[in-house]
């Protein structure tokens, strides 16, 4: 381990820390202002309606990252879930930068890739689990764990400062081996070689006790898909090829042929095939040959077990599939957890299924889902193997972060808290934050990214309180040439009293400008902005609300 008291190995987030997804982080070693860098993950978020209209996904800002670019020398992948590599196909050309994932991981971005419109060509470095690579002052190797996605890895990190082991998402699965393994004795090596620090999920740290198994899953898909009297559909993610294989092994067993649906499932279905993680499964059949299998002999694996509403379960829940339809006496099985903040969509995918007679089976029933990640039983069990000198709490909401803190209280171990955008200095020395840097999110609105949520923020007013638009044209005197155009959208027709909104926006126009001096009647930028408080005043007058307002005034 290096002594040199001037080379610091700092830890700097730039998203996933107080919050669900979106996970990127940066691991820097050397003097402060020759540091070498390499990144972790370069992760999304999901939009959603209500709080970011128009915006599907939510992306670091990397700001920071590409004022270092010529420093930072690799991102490594740990795994393949959108909430750790959605961002690399729109974040990448910023930097520039090698890429290293292991192969399913490096396949599902090849695929993503292909599905992307102008989308650019970024040069994956395949490393297989287990693998070392190396850069500048960093080594890194691929160790294997167990999650909700083939090929899930820690990063052991070894630097001239110690060694840091990067947890990414993972759990233990002793019981079966389709949501992969994890290495309990490469584990124990790194503790006895000594490890500096954890940089450890949260997720799950809000709970007791252990995860249950993928095999638990599995015996309980065989029941329900064995007495099901007629078609069965079963809706998870994508990218859960674990329970994808769990339900192919089930169906096989009893008989049903299954029936790929949404482009998302194909796509991965594909990447798992040609990485060998369906080995020994029939190849699915597509959406064409659906209606002409018995209903006995008919399984559908399908997307939109969150609520998606361009989903193939949103459309099949309304009778709006052109090829897929389900009916009265059919079973459809979610076999997953509604991510907090889409319970509204998934419910209303539940009802319209409930209203047609169709069966509906949850977590909340049975045994059809269970999590990636590590409760606090398992975290415990972690730490004994690696012993580290210091816990730093990632990859969650602030009450899981708090959560994990008080578990490395009462192991003993020293805890270092930190947000995005937080520089943690890891070695020499106590650990504490050293700097701050920019930090935020970037949207996705349509083809562009922003770093202004202005046009978000206008849009949920839009939502709430509507638009008027009004437009005005003034002589050189300062008089009207001609009555005001008026367009109103999303207001109610009249107020309380019986009065149209046009009236008294029109009403409202005349009076601000009969109550304006003059001389200031020629200046167009002075009116508007008049025209436009009066307005707003008005309508919230007999309304209660403002809404956004917009005034151009022209001179003829």
């Amino acid at each position: 381990m290096s002594t040199d008291q001037t080379h610091e190995l700092v830890f700097l987030p730039l998203g996933g820390v107080g919050e669900i997804g979106m996970n990127m982080s940066l691991y820097g070693y050397g003097p402060p202002r020759q540091r070498k860098w390499i990144m972790v993950d370069c992760g999304v978020t999901f939009g959603h309606a209500s709080e970011t209209p128009g915006v599907d996904l939510i992306l670091p800002d990397i700001r920071f990252a590409e004022a270092e670019k010529h420093n930072i020398l690799a991102l490594l992948l740990t795994h393949g879930h959108e909430d750790h590599i959605g961002a690399v196909l729109d974040l990448w050309p910023r930097l520039n930068i090698p890429v290293v994932a292991t192969p399913f991981t490096a396949g599902l971005l090849a695929a993503k890739r292909e599905g992307e419109r102008n989308a650019p060509n970024v040069p994956v470095q395949v490393v297989a689990p287990h693998g070392k690579v190396a850069f500048g002052p960093f080594s890194v190797e691929f160790v294997p764990v167990a999650h909700s996605i083939p090929e899930a890895n820690a990063l052991a990190i070894r630097t001239p400062a110690g060694l840091v082991v990067h947890t990414g998402d993972w759990k233990l699965d002793k019981k079966s081996t389709t949501s992969g393994v994890t290495d309990e004795a490469r584990f124990r090596a790194l503790g006895e070689e000594g490890v500096l620090a954890v940089i450890g999920d949260s997720t799950n740290a809000v709970r007791d006790g252990h995860s249950a198994s993928e095999l638990d899953v599995s015996q309980t898909m065989v029941d329900l898909i064995k007495t099901a009297p007629a078609r069965v559909a079963v809706t998870t993610f994508a990218s859960h090829i674990p329970r994808i294989r769990t339900v192919a092994d089930a169906a096989l067993a009893v008989g049903r042929e299954i029936v790929v649906v949404g482009r998302a499932m194909e796509r991965t279905v594909q990447v798992a095939r040609e990485t060998g993680f369906l080995d020994g499964v029939p190849e699915f059949r597509s959406t064409d040959v659906f209606g002409f299998l018995p209903p006995e002999n008919a399984l559908l694996l399908l997307t939109g077990s969150q609520g998606e509403p361009r989903a193939a379960l949103a459309r099949i829940a309304t009778d709006d599939h052109p090829e897929i339809s389900l009916s009265k006496g059919d079973r459809v099985i979610f076999s997953s957890r509604t991510i907090p903040g889409n319970e509204r969509e998934v419910n209303r995918i539940i009802n319209n299924l409930i209203d047609r007679g169709i069966e509906v089976v949850t977590d909340r029933d049975r045994m059809v889902h269970v999590s990636g990640h590590p409760r606090r039983g398992e975290m415990e069990e972690l730490y004994s193997w690696l012993k580290p000198k210091l816990i730093v709490p990632v990859h969650g909401e602030p009450l899981h972060l708090f959560e994990h803190e008080k578990l490395a209280k009462k192991l003993g171990i020293a805890c270092g808290n930190v947000r995005n955008g937080q520089m943690l200095r890891l070695s020499p020395g106590k650990a504490e934050i050293i700097d701050e840097t920019l930090s935020g999110r970037l949207y996705k609105d349509g083809d562009l990214l922003i770093t202004n949520d202005e046009p978000v923020r206008e849009r949920r007013r839009l939502a709430f309180a509507g638009v008027v638009s009004v437009a005005v044209a003034l002589d050189n005197r300062g008089e009207i040439a001609s009555d005001a155009e008026i367009q109103i959208s999303g207001l109610p027709d009249k107020d309380a009293e019986g009065d149209t909104f046009a009236d008294i926006v029109h009403d409202a126009v005349l009076d601000a400008l009969e109550n304006l001096p003059r001389n200031k009647r020629r200046d167009p930028d002075f009116v508007s902005d008049a025209l436009r408080r009066a307005v707003r005043a008005e309508i919230n007058a007999s309304w209660g609300k403002k809404p956004l307002v917009q005034v151009m005034v022209v001179v003829v």
